[in-house]
C-alpha cells in the first residue's frame, strides 16, 4: 500500500485489516489523483480518432479541471452522407456550459470545446441531405459543426443569427413546458419566477399568445424592465409577504427558472387550485418543498428539460412569425474567460454571445 505510482499524490484515510484476522484499524495511505487519470483519459479520447476524422479545425477549449479556455486545434470527421457542415458564426454560453467547463457534475473528459447554442451557415451537405442546402441559415442545439441532419434546424430570415442562438437553449427550455401544460391559452395567467436568461424568453412566448404575465423575483431592481422593457402585467417581490400574500390563488401555471436553492411554498400558494408548477431552473442544492402549499391546493410540480427537434423547429418558426428573439451581450472569443467569470458571479444580465 505505500509503494505508490507517481499520480499517487492524494493522502486519504480510512479503515484497514493490516493481517489476516486482523482488526480494522485506521490507516492513512495514497490515491491517485482521479481528475488527473480522467484529464488523461480525455486526452487519450481526444487524440485517437478513426481514419475519417481528418479535418483540421480550431475551437475554444479548457484543457483541464478550471482552467483558462484557450485556442485549440483538433481533428474533426469528415462530411458523412447525412451530415452537414456548418459555418458557426455565434455560439452562446450559458451555466451548462460553465458547469461542464468546471466539472462541477463529475462527468467531463478535457480537453473540452464547450457550446451548445450554436448558429450559422450550411457550407456542405451529403448526398443523403434532403431538408438543407448550402448557404441555410442554422441552428444547433449542441456541440459540433459536423452532425447529423436530424439535429439541425432552419433558422427563420426574419430572426438575427446572433440574437436566435440562445433560442437552441433558453428558448426551447420554457416552451416546451409551456406547450406540455397547456399554458399558451390567451387570458391565462402565468407566473415567471426569475428574470434571467429563461425568464425574460418565457415572458415573450407568454405574451405572443396573450397571456396575462406576473414576473417573481428578489430584485426590487427588475420591476422597470419587466413592465416597461418587456411587457409584463404585474410585479411581485418574493421576499414581500404582505404582496404575496394579497396575490394568493391568482395565476394559472408558474415557470420557475430559478438556479438557485429557494422554497416552492411561497411560489405554490400563488396557484389557484389545481394549478401547475413546472421547474426549469437546475439548482445546484434540493429547493424546499414543503406539503401543505401543494395538497390543500391540489397543485402539481414538474420538471422540464428541453424538447425534441420537431419541437424545437416548431419554436423557432413561432418565433420568426412573432420576432422573438433573446437580449444577449455579444462579446469576442478573446472575451470568453471573463465572460465566464461574470457568469459565475451571476454579473449577467441576459446571456452571452459569442
Amino acid at each position: 500500500m505505500t509503494q505508490t505510482t507517481p499520480n499517487h499524490t492524494q493522502t486519504v484515510a480510512g479503515w484497514a485489516a493490516l493481517e489476516q484476522n486482523g482488526k480494522i484499524t485506521p490507516y492513512v495511505f495514497k490515491r491517485r489523483e482521479r481528475e488527473k487519470e480522467r484529464k488523461r483519459e480525455g486526452e487519450k479520447e481526444m487524440t485517437q480518432t478513426t481514419p475519417n476524422h481528418t479535418q483540421t479545425v480550431a475551437g475554444w477549449a479548457a484543457l483541464e479541471q478550471n482552467g483558462k479556455i484557450t485556442p485549440y486545434v483538433f481533428k474533426r470527421r469528415e462530411n458523412g452522407a447525412d451530415d452537414v457542415t456548418i459555418k458557426i458564426l455565434f455560439c452562446g454560453m450559458c451555466h451548462t456550459d460553465l458547469h461542464h467547463v468546471r466539472n462541477d457534475w463529475g462527468i467531463t473528459f478535457f480537453p473540452l470545446v464547450p457550446g451548445h447554442e450554436i448558429t450559422g451557415l450550411i457550407t456542405k451537405v451529403g448526398s443523403n441531405v434532403t431538408e438543407f442546402k448550402v448557404g441555410d441559415r442554422v441552428g444547433v442545439g449542441l456541440p459540433g459543426g459536423v452532425l447529423s441532419q436530424l439535429y439541425v434546424v432552419h433558422v427563420p430570415d426574419s430572426l438575427p443569427l446572433d440574437a436566435a442562438a440562445p433560442l437552441l437553449c433558453a428558448g426551447i427550455t420554457v416552451y416546451s413546458p409551456m406547450k406540455e401544460h397547456n399554458m399558451l391559452q390567451a387570458g391565462k395567467k402565468l407566473g415567471v419566477v426569475g428574470l434571467g436568461g429563461l425568464g425574460h424568453v418565457a415572458i415573450k412566448f407568454a405574451k405572443a399568445f396573450g397571456l396575462h404575465v406576473t414576473v417573481i423575483s428578489t430584485s426590487p431592481s427588475k420591476e422597470k424592465e419587466a413592465r416597461e422593457r418587456l411587457g409584463a402585467d404585474a410585479f411581485l417581490l418574493s421576499t414581500d409577504a404582505k404582496q404575496m400574500a394579497a396575490e394568493s390563488r391568482t395565476l394559472d401555471f408558474v415557470i420557475d427558472t430559478v438556479a438557485a436553492k429557494h422554497s416552492l411554498g411561497p411560489i405554490l400558494n400563488l396557484l389557484k387550485v389545481s394549478g401547475n408548477l413546472v421547474l426549469v431552473g437546475a439548482p445546484d442544492k434540493p429547493v424546499e418543498l414543503p406539503s401543505f402549499p401543494l395538497i390543500f391546493g391540489k397543485r402539481t410540480v414538474t420538471g422540464s428539460l428541453i424538447g425534441g427537434m420537431k419541437e424545437t423547429q416548431e419554436m423557432m418558426n413561432i418565433c420568426g412569425k412573432h420576432n422573438i428573439t433573446c437580449d444577449i451581450e455579444l462579446v469576442k472569443p478573446n472575451q470568453i474567460n471573463e465572460a465566464l467569470d461574470r457568469l459565475a458571479r451571476n454579473d449577467v444580465r441576459y446571456p452571452f454571445r459569442d
